[in-house]
Parts: structure tokens; sequence; C-alpha cells
């Protein structure tokens, strides 16, 4: 191998590990912990069902050092899942929130 496709093959392992770098943070967990219980859900209309989705309803989420609403969206349906809704639960004196997830 010549000098010029080393540094070519070279060139290209350092970009890959910087990707993989860079993308990792990206699927590392969350955790969300509030030092108070959630305001209780608020109402929502569910809008009429819609083939390939399910309703995401709506949620309190902890912001800068309070509560604040996030009305409930459409997701995407995964064929051979359910969605499970991202909910709050208590976790010592603090309450924690589980992310919304498809489960099998």
């Amino acid at each position: 191998m010549n000098n010029t496709i080393r540094l070519l093959v070279a060139k290209a392992a350092i970009v890959v590990a910087g990707a993989c770098a860079v993308a990792a943070p990206a699927l590392a967990d969350v955790i969300v912990v509030a030092p108070s219980a959630p305001p209780p859900e608020r109402v929502e209309v569910v809008p009429p069902a819609r083939v390939g989705y399910v309703w995401d309803k709506g949620h309190w989420r902890w912001d800068r050092g309070h509560y604040v609403w996030i009305a409930g969206h459409w997701q995407a349906e995964r064929v051979g899942y359910h969605w499970v809704p991202g909910h709050w639960v208590a976790h010592g004196p603090n309450w924690r929130w589980i992310e919304g997830h498809w489960a099998a």
C-alpha cells in the first residue's frame, strides 16, 4: 500500500471515530429529576384516530425550576410495538421522568 492510500485510510478512520464520538452522547438517556410532584394532568381532547399513528398524551416537563405543559402529539406507529407514554414516578423526596417509548 503506498503512502497516499495509507494517509487516506488514516484520515477516514479519524473521521469515523470522530462521528462515533459525537453520536455517542446523543444515545445516552437524560435523567430528569424534579424536587416536587407535577401538577395534575390537563384534560386534552384526543383527536380522531389517524392510520399509522398513535396519540402521545400531553405531560408536564420540568424546565428551569418549574413545570411546563407539553401538549399531546402524534407518534408514527411502529408495527409490532405499543407506545408507553412518558410519566413521572416518585423517587424518594423527588420525582423522576420516565420518557415515553416503544415496547414489544
